[in-house]
C-alpha cells in the first residue's frame, strides 16, 4: 500500500476520448489537448507523429506510413498504439519524471471492458504511476459541465463524444442507470460523407466532412446561414471538382442520428426511478462533449424532450475539467485508506 508522506505525489489526469486525448497536471493546468492519432513507418513499427501532427496526414500518407486512431467507438482496437501514444506524449512532455509514485486518473468510454481497464491501468502502473483510478468519461463530463453530482436529487447528462455518446442520470455523487450508443461526433462525419456522394456524386474525406459539420451543421434554423463550397473528387471521373451545399440540407441529415440519441434518452427516462425522473423534470438536462456545440442542440432536445436542457460549462473540456474537480475526492480516498491501514496496523 502507497504511503502518504507529508508532500504529496504528482497528481496526473487523462481524457482518453476517441477524438481528442488530453492531459492535466495538478499545479500547471491542462497541458496536452490534441487529436487521438497516431502515425507509424509500417517497416520499421515506428512512431513517427502524434495528436495534431499525425491529424495532418489523415488521407494524405502514403504507403509506408499507417495512420491510426488506437481508439474507435470508444473501444480500445489497438492496445499497444494507446501504450505508444501514451509514452510519446509524455516524453514529448518531459513529464516522466512527474510520472513517478504519481496518482494516475484515468477517464474512459463507459463502453470499454473490464480487460481493457486493466490493460490502461496496466499502461499507467508502467509509466511509473503508484496508483490508477478508473472512472467513466460521463460522471467526470457531469462534473466538468457544472452539475452538482453529489447531491441527492437526479441529473441527466448527456455526453457526446467522438465515438460514443453516454448517457447518464446521476445522484449522490454516482451512475444510477447509464446507456451508450456509437453515435456521436465520427459517426455525424460518416453520414454527412454518405450524403454528399449519394446526392453529390462527390468523394469528400473525413476531415471535409467534419468541417461541414463544425461550419454549417445545426438542429434549428438561424437568420446568419450561409452555404458552403466543398471539394472532393468526383466518383464518376475521378477528378476534383467543387460543389455548394445549403444548412438546410445539413440540419436534415444531422436529425436522423440525433433522433437515435433521443430514442435511447428516453429509454435512460423511462428506467429512472420516479423520484430521480421527477428531479430531471426540474432540472432538465445537460448536454457536454463535441456533439454539444451544434448549433441550436439544446433547443432541439427541449422541444422533443419536453425538458429544460443546456450546453455543460466548456463541453468540450468537461471531461478534464471533471478530472480537475474530482482530484479531491481522490485525496479524500487515499486518506480514508491510509486511515484505515494504521487502525489495522495499531
Amino acid at each position: 500500500m502507497m504511503q502518504l508522506k507529508n508532500k504529496k505525489p504528482s497528481f496526473v489526469s487523462m481524457d482518453l476520448g476517441t477524438a481528442n486525448t488530453l492531459v492535466y497536471v495538478s499545479g500547471q493546468g491542462i497541458v496536452y489537448n490534441e487529436p487521438s492519432i497516431v502515425a507509424y513507418k509500417i517497416k520499421e513499427n515506428k512512431i513517427i507523429a502524434v495528436g495534431a501532427e499525425a491529424y495532418k496526414m489523415i488521407g494524405k500518407g502514403n504507403k509506408s506510413i499507417r495512420v491510426v486512431r488506437p481508439m474507435v467507438d470508444g473501444v480500445i482496437t489497438d492496445i499497444r498504439a494507446t501504450e505508444a501514444q501514451l509514452k510519446y506524449i509524455f516524453t514529448k512532455l518531459r513529464l516522466t519524471k512527474s510520472l513517478k509514485s504519481s496518482i494516475i486518473l484515468l477517464a474512459c468510454p463507459s463502453v470499454i471492458t473490464e480487460l481493457e481497464k486493466t490493460a490502461l491501468q496496466k499502461i499507467a502502473m508502467n509509466l511509473g504511476a503508484s496508483r490508477v483510478f478508473v472512472e467513466e468519461e460521463v460522471k467526470m463530463a457531469a462534473l466538468g459541465g457544472g452539475v452538482n453530482i453529489y447531491a441527492p436529487t437526479g441529473n441527466l447528462i448527456i455526453d457526446m463524444g467522438g465515438g460514443t455518446t453516454d448517457i447518464a442520470v446521476m445522484a449522490s455523487g454516482d451512475i444510477v442507470i447509464s446507456k451508450s450508443i456509437k453515435v456521436a461526433g465520427n459517426y455525424l462525419n460518416d453520414e454527412c460523407q454518405k450524403f454528399i456522394r449519394s446526392q453529390y456524386g462527390l468523394e469528400i474525406g473525413t476531415k471535409t466532412a467534419e468541417s461541414i459539420k463544425t461550419t454549417i451543421g445545426s438542429l434549428s434554423k438561424f437568420s446568419d446561414e450561409r452555404k458552403m463550397k466543398v471539394y472532393g473528387r468526383d466518383v464518376v471521373s475521378g477528378l476534383p471538382r467543387e460543389i455548394e451545399i445549403t444548412p438546410e440540407e445539413i440540419r436534415e441529415l444531422l436529425k436522423v442520428p440525433i433522433s437515435r440519441i433521443i430514442d435511447l434518452t428516453v429509454q435512460v427516462l423511462e428506467e429512472t426511478p420516479p423520484e430521480l425522473a421527477g428531479d430531471i423534470f426540474r432540472n432538465g438536462v445537460t448536454i457536454c462533449g463535441g456533439g454539444a456545440l451544434i448549433r441550436g442542440i439544446d433547443k432541439y432536445f427541449a422541444d422533443t424532450l419536453q425538458l429544460p436542457a443546456k450546453i455543460g460549462e466548456q463541453p468540450l473540456l468537461a471531461v478534464i475539467n471533471g478530472t480537475k474537480k474530482f482530484e479531491s475526492e481522490i485525496w479524500e480516498i487515499l486518506k480514508a485508506e491510509k486511515l484505515h491501514e494504521d487502525i489495522i496496523n495499531s
